[in-house]
């Protein structure tokens, strides 16, 4: 199991803390940001292979003019988890 610390850009969540078992989620954990939401999309992705998270969340934005979002920071978090 590896622990994945990241520390995101452009978002209300200041930190994502990433729990992985090869290429499953075991937990996720934002720092900042909205609580309720986040922590709802925490549990919706634990246990799910981090590859399809990341194509489901990659592209997520905020507003039609933002440039990213919390799932989209947890997608880079992750690849570059997998990518260690």
């Amino acid at each position: 199991m590896a622990v994945y610390e990241y520390q995101t850009r452009g978002t209300c969540s200041q930190k994502i803390q990433v729990e992985l078992e090869g290429r499953t989620i075991n937990k996720v954990h934002f720092t900042g940001g909205c609580s309720g939401n986040l922590r709802g999309i925490s549990k919706l992705v634990a246990g799910r292979d981090a590859k399809e998270v990341i194509e489901l969340l990659k592209d997520v934005r905020c507003d039609s003019a933002g440039t990213t979002s919390c799932p989209a920071q947890l997608a880079i978090a992750l690849q570059e988890a997998l990518a260690k």
